[in-house]
């Protein structure tokens, strides 16, 4: 027999009921707000004890009205607020299981994708998914088996607030650890968000996408295009200073390590120069030469000209076999084409700063680029590659978009400020394995560069000498 005690805490169970399934709207979202503030972070069994052993009965009430009135956003946050006392109670699994045998998971989803709802609405619907997705493995696996990767993805691309979209990312990033049978659609689903018009979403997608690549440990063939056009953003926040600038660099920075290299790299060095079709008022040729690259006032791509010099140079200043691939590529010819846009002041700044590290680290560049700028220019740029673009009229401007520099014919880059014996115990250099295929009795004599790490008119030099 139930005690006195027990049959009270029935009855009061019973008659909290009765007046859930006879109130109206109004009535029901004062007893919401009661229980939020009475039973915020109790754990499932105090929650057990305060409903008698009947939480159950009121989480499926909670779900059920949930399912009727989600279209219209009535009373849903605190709806949503109440179904997440259960759901992250410690040792909630019993009300996780019988939320999700209800289809919880795929309203939340409907949700995220309803135009009439609030954005503070589907922000509560978000961190449910993540009180669920942190469950384990195979509760991550039912979210994306619910087209739940879409779902996420684009509502973080439509998303105007950037505190709900930071709850976005914390939602994909859990889906893509511990998720191996579905980590891939998460992955793909982050590249497809790259092209969106929100710059904070970007931001998001590429922190996550270095996370996600990690993990995954292969590349999507379509990554190396989404990042590239991440570059060409209008978004100021977006730019050289910005967040998601950063963001791109360091992915960037990591695709290099893939079989996509080449193909960065190339798609990089390729941005320095726009092609005619990417433009509509072409400056006058120099000496009628077709070759000669023709730039406008066409911003996009010279935003993305401006950022992919920044790039190169980061990525070069970074990894130095990297920067011999770029040269390869033709990279200094790119750039002094892109010195020489006189129509985008911060693409002819940020080439020439990273043309000035290229110079300071190769000999053969700096050979090549004082040959192709002429005395007068090369030594304009050694006083302050910076602010060149301010002090060279429109003559140098052609001279340097005419350039038919290609170091990518020497095949072997010596360093500068690099002194290493050859033979078996030789460092691991470029210019250094250049010598030891060159044969026996081949030295490398280098002289660095003037000291401060900026070019000041003094040159170094390196060259392999054979000894008699």
């Amino acid at each position: 027999m139930t005690s006195i005690k027990e049959q009270a805490a029935i009855s009061r169970l019973l008659s909290f009921l009765h007046d859930w399934d006879n109130a109206g709207k109004v009535a029901r979202s004062h007893i919401l707000d009661s229980f939020i503030k009475a039973n915020q972070g109790k754990t499932a069994p105090e929650l057990e004890q305060e409903f008698s052993q009947g939480g159950s009965l009121f989480l499926v009430r909670l779900t059920t009205w949930l399912r009727l009135i989600y279209m219209t956003g009535s009373c849903l946050d605190k709806l949503l607020k109440s179904i997440g006392i259960f759901l992250s109670a410690v040792s909630s699994n019993r009300y996780l299981k019988e939320f999700l045998e209800v289809g919880g998971v795929l309203t939340l989803l409907e949700i995220l994708g309803m135009e009439k709802i609030k954005e503070e609405d589907k922000k509560e619907s978000i961190r449910l998914l993540q009180v669920i997705a942190n469950t384990g493995r195979k509760y991550k696996e039912l979210i994306c088996e619910s087209y739940g990767v879409r779902s996420i993805a684009e509502f973080l691309a439509k998303s105007k607030s950037e505190e709900t979209q930071e709850e976005v990312q914390i939602l994909m990033d859990s889906l893509v650890h511990g998720n191996p049978k579905y980590q891939n659609q998460v992955y793909k689903g982050l590249i497809a968000l790259l092209p969106c018009a929100s710059p904070k979403a970007q931001q998001l997608s590429l922190q996550t996408l270095r996370t996600a690549q990690s993990i995954i440990g292969t590349t999507h063939p379509s990554i190396v295009d989404c990042v590239l056009k991440v570059l060409c953003t209008m978004h100021l926040e977006v730019q050289y200073e910005g967040f998601c600038f950063s963001a791109a660099i360091e992915l960037i920075k990591d695709l290099v390590n893939y079989d996509v290299c080449q193909a960065l790299l190339k798609g990089l060095v390729a941005l320095l120069i726009p092609s005619v079709k990417e433009t509509s008022k072409p400056q006058p040729k120099i000496l009628n030469d077709s070759s000669v690259p023709q730039f406008t006032a066409h911003l996009p791509v010279f935003l993305q000209q401006a950022a992919a010099a920044k790039a190169i140079g980061v990525l070069a200043r970074s990894n130095t076999s990297v920067a011999e691939e770029l040269l390869h590529q033709r990279v200094v010819h790119s750039l002094m084409a892109a010195m020489g846009n006189t129509d985008h002041s911060n693409s002819q700044r940020q080439a020439s700063l990273t043309l000035e590290y290229l110079v300071q680290m190769f000999p053969v560049v700096e050979e090549h680029v004082r040959r192709s700028m002429g005395e007068g220019l090369y030594q304009l740029f050694l006083s302050n590659a910076e602010d060149l673009y301010m002090k060279i009229d429109s003559i140098q401007a052609d001279i340097l978009a005419a350039n038919k520099v290609n170091v990518s014919k020497e095949g072997r880059y010596g360093r500068k400020g690099v002194t290493e014996p050859c033979g078996p115990s030789g460092g691991a250099g470029a210019a250094v394995q250049g010598a030891r295929q060159a044969g026996p009795g081949v030295t490398l004599t280098a002289t660095p560069p003037a000291p401060g790490g900026r070019l000041r008119g003094a040159r170094g030099s390196c060259r392999l000498a054979r000894t008699q």
